[in-house]
């Protein structure tokens, strides 16, 4: 059989993939995106995972902020992004460090009843004024090609630059806070899907730190309305709108170029291309190229839950507020120091370092109207220091032992058992679902269940790195000619963003 042909194949259909194919598309170019899996939008997606029960849960990934606006308007998506009207709370024994949003009265009486004055408040204000100011100068070089290191110092300045790109971020945080909890509520930010110390000299968490506090120029998280499925269902609508050609239970299992010319090997047909976008992992690229690079690990472990009533706190909060925007469990700076020590020990932590979010308290349109009605609620808890090693000797007994590490942290600052506020499915069983690094890797393909793909990377060009191709410029080039990175592992990726799909598209065609 002839090989089939177009103008860019995109291994991976994943979301990153279908933000390239609707750019692509829509100027002119022929592209048929091949995806291994019966489905597209990758780790983008919604499921009804409890037999019987009416609840579309965010699955995988589970909040968007890095995605940009104007790639919404470009592709015309039909995607709405809603605020949460709790930025976070942090409970502290009987009492609990409130963050509204917008911040107001509350939040500032929160700080002074947690650490006897005004002053921690006050220091919080600053340290947030710096970081929108970073946000802001970084967020809008996303959408072109990378700026350098430079532009960007000059821009906030060069202690702000040190602070943030040359020095642990744990440093930054632990000389201007005195407080344990108000250091580790910040720091989190640093440390999810990355293994790392808060004052690792390796700056991976200050890179991490980084993704969760620019987007769109304000670093804050929102819902997607209809759950992450909705997201993705609109830019499939878009990459066909366009005209590209998506296909699905097609596997890549081989990539080779020969005279200019790209050969995608799958099971069942071969394709041609003089430009190939690889929206799959570093790794993955590799094996496809029969090169050798080190695997990926991820570090989480996420546990979906659908609840009949939201459970009371033991510090007497609203369960509405408390679970309004992200609930910090065990993420004191101590804390997660402690759990980091321990999990590159070859351990599972305990305490368990974990937060939470309730979904349907800002999106309730992800629950069936009688649901709803009855006042039940999804709730997702995304835990740290998990890594994947762990769970290989024995992949099921561990499972276990993390949800049960998990739930306890859950458990410990709540006035009632959990239990008796969990659903259960039409078989009867609590609505729990637990998954490790090795189970999100069997279920989307994600090397080690690594959420990133890899390390992250800065957002912008060294002073001396070399930028003469389109590719390099925008961050997705590989050695190879024809060959573009496409998500994650590219060179902005990491995240719900579009950024790495948005990014090969504009190599390609400025080249």
């Amino acid at each position: 059989m002839s090989p089939e042909s177009a103008d860019v194949i995109i291994v991976g259909g994943g979301h990153n993939g279908l933000v390239a194919a609707a750019y692509l598309a829509r100027a002119g170019r022929s592209v048929v995106v091949l995806e291994a899996r019966d489905r597209l939008g990758g780790a983008v997606a919604s499921a009804q995972v409890f037999p019987g029960v009416g609840a579309r849960l965010s699955r995988f990934s589970y909040l968007v902020s890095l995605l940009p606006q104007m790639i919404i308007d470009d592709l015309g998506l039909d995607v709405e992004l809603r605020s949460r009207s709790v930025g976070s709370y942090s409970p502290v024994g009987d009492r609990g460090l409130l963050v509204e949003r917008p911040e107001g009265d509350a939040t500032r009486a929160s700080f002074a009843e947690l650490t006897g004055g005004p002053q921690a408040y006050d220091a919080w204000q600053r340290f947030h004024d710096d970081l929108g100011r970073f946000a802001q100068a970084v967020a809008p070089t996303l959408v072109g090609p990378l700026p350098r290191a430079s532009s960007l110092r000059n821009a906030v300045g060069d202690e702000l630059m040190v602070d943030l790109n040359a020095r642990p971020i744990g440093d930054l945080v632990t000389r201007t806070f005195a407080d344990d909890t108000i250091r580790g509520t910040i720091l989190t930010d640093a440390l999810i899907g990355t293994e790392a110390g808060v004052h690792d000299q390796s700056l991976v968490q200050n890179r991490c730190f980084l993704y969760h506090v620019i987007g769109n120029g304000t670093g804050e998280w929102r819902v997607p309305v209809g759950g992450m499925g909705a997201v993705a269902s609109s830019l499939v609508d878009a990459a066909r709108k366009g005209g590209a050609e998506l296909i699905t239970d097609t596997p890549a299992t081989g990539l080779v170029r020969h005279q200019g010319i790209w050969t995608v090997e799958t099971p069942h047909r071969t394709w041609q291309a003089p430009n190939v976008l690889a929206n799959c992992a570093g790794w993955t690229l590799a094996r496809l190229l029969g090169e050798e690079m080190p695997r990926p690990e991820g570090n989480q472990l996420k546990i979906n839950m659908v609840l009949r009533r939201l459970p009371r706190l033991r510090s007497g909060i609203d369960p509405n507020v408390a679970f309004a925007g992200t609930l910090h469990l065990r993420q004191g700076y101590a804390e997660l120091q402690a759990a980091h020590t321990t999990a590159v020990a070859g351990r599972l932590p305990e305490p368990f370092p974990c937060e939470v979010y309730c979904h349907s308290l800002t999106d309730p349109s992800i629950l069936d109207p009688e649901l709803i009605r009855r006042g039940w609620h999804t709730l997702t808890l995304f835990g740290l220091h998990a890594p994947a090693g762990l769970f290989v000797p024995d992949p099921d007994g561990m499972r276990d032992r993390a949800r049960d590490a998990a739930l306890a942290s859950l458990q410990s600052v709540l006035a009632e058992p959990l239990e008796d506020c969990l659903a259960v499915d039409s078989e009867g069983r609590p609505c729990v679902e637990v998954m490790t690094p090795l189970d999100v890797e069997a279920a989307v393909g994600m090397p080690g269940g690594h959420i990133f793909h890899g390390e992250l990377s800065w957002p912008w060009l060294a002073d001396d790195e070399p930028a003469t191709t389109a590719a390099e410029r925008w961050g997705v080039a590989t050695k190879h000619d024809g060959l573009l990175l496409c998500g994650s592992s590219s060179r902005r990726g990491g995240a719900v963003s579009g950024l790495g799909g948005h990014s090969a598209a504009m190599a390609l065609l400025d080249g």
